[in-house]
């Protein structure tokens, strides 16, 4: 008897130290997978949400103000909280709306809730939602390996309608808001696990990575591109850029200081004006992971196009191929480590020294056989943004957004390095 005692006291005693080291693990960072959909050319990351858990894939928007889920199609969920009206999460979350629903209740549908609105970047639109909160579990990491599974149970987001899934990939729930707002999935990761308020993307044409906290981000073989950034200021637009917005808002999307644009270390010729956000939040620079290209407002595409065709003319031209406007004989162009062999397309920044230098696997797009165009499209005569810069042009190029400190921290082509986004040892240490 007494030695059965003993076993349980032992056992007890195990069980509990298991317990309380399961519950002393905080992580410092967070890993998730990034791939990208080649009949979209959308960015899709997987979060497990719910209880039971299930996977949700999303489509990842970079500037957007919170992730959303479409609550109207199959929404089974024991964990499932609305957020009540006038609440401190409803506060937090910036809402200025209360709604009742006679539906309900069940998810995305209840009375005296939160009201936001959810919106789809890709089809910039946006419908009314629901404030709720829900279980979300994501893989802890080192910066060299995915670790344990790390649990939220009541990560804010918002029930979107199904109409918001027109246009996204092919099995895609939502969309995971990455932006600057105080409910954005980096701000309420970083709050919950008490890690530092950054987060850094890692796009390419096959499976990237996405990190929740500071460094390292280590790619094959060994190399922690945290270690060799580029810093630039992150500023604030100060309307709204969302499809829908409550009035008042601010932009929760990532806006950078372009000074001026060169091609082949020659500045082309550009309205100033149009690198500024103005009082009505028109202008400027932002880097987007909805938009597949880069687009320029017309004057800037135009004076692009033309530095760009006059520094290579002794390559022969094809027929532009839209959505491009200077498409170009591949059979005539050599390749290097960082892509085509084409003159590079600086971006420069709060001074002379800080330079985003875009080479031939950013700049030139394969659109058919021995056809390369030039990655850039035309946004019109008055776009809201005048610089957009799209998926392709950050492809294998490492960004870290810093939100405590406003700046943006980038490191220029991986290809250099020999090394890319797809070099994440996604092997678990667990």
């Amino acid at each position: 008897m007494a030695n059965l005692y003993i076993n349980l006291f032992l056992s007890c005693s195990l069980l509990l130290c298991l317990v309380s080291q399961s519950l002393a693990f905080r992580p410092k960072a967070l890993v998730l997978p990034v791939t990208k959909d080649t009949k979209t050319n959308q960015y899709i990351t997987t979060i497990n949400q719910r209880t039971p858990q299930i996977p949700v894939k999303l489509t990842l928007n970079l500037g957007g103000q919170y992730l959303w889920v479409d609550c109207d199609q199959s929404y089974v969920s024991s964990s499932y909280k609305p957020v009540r009206c006038r609440s401190a999460q409803c506060s937090l979350s910036g809402s200025k709306s209360c709604g009742d629903c006679y539906d309900g209740p069940k998810p995305g549908c209840n009375n005296n809730t939160c009201g936001l609105l959810p919106d789809n970047a890709i089809t910039s639109t946006g419908t009314n939602g629901e404030l709720a909160s829900d279980l979300v579990s994501v893989q802890s990491t080192d910066g060299k390996n995915p670790g344990k599974f790390v649990s939220d149970s009541k990560f804010l987001f918002t029930c979107g309608s199904g109409l918001l899934l027109e246009g996204l990939a092919k099995g895609v729930k939502g969309m995971a808001g990455l932006g600057r707002g105080k409910i954005s999935m980096p701000s309420i990761f970083s709050a919950k696990f008490s890690f530092d308020r950054k987060f850094a993307i890692c796009l390419t044409s096959g499976k990237g990575v996405m990190f929740f906290g500071d460094g390292p981000y280590v790619m094959l073989p060994g190399m922690d591109v945290s270690k060799s950034l580029i810093y630039t200021p992150l500023y604030i637009n100060p309307v709204s850029t969302a499809s829908a917005y409550f009035e008042g808002d601010k932009s929760t999307e990532y806006f950078i200081g372009v000074k001026s644009i060169k091609v082949n270390n020659k500045a082309i010729s550009l309205n100033n004006t149009l690198l500024k956000i103005n009082k009505e939040g028109y202008g400027g620079t932002k880097i987007s992971s909805v938009d597949p290209y880069t687009v320029l407002e017309t004057s800037i595409y135009k004076s692009l196009i033309k530095a760009y065709a006059k520094s290579l003319s002794g390559v022969p031209r094809v027929k532009a191929i839209k959505p491009f406007g200077l498409c170009f004989n591949s059979t005539s162009l050599g390749s290097t480590r960082v892509g085509p062999g084409v003159p590079q397309i600086d971006l420069v920044l709060q001074s002379s020294s800080v330079v985003w230098s875009i080479f031939g696997a950013n700049s030139m797009v394969s659109v058919k056989e021995d056809v390369l165009c030039l990655g850039f499209v035309d946004g019109g005569s008055n776009p809201r943004t005048s610089i957009v810069i799209g998926g392709h042009q950050i492809e294998d190029n490492l960004l870290q957004f810093d939100l405590a400190t406003s700046k943006l921290g980038f490191s220029s082509s991986l290809l250099f390095r020999q090394t890319n986004c797809a070099n994440f040892n996604f092997t678990s240490n667990a």
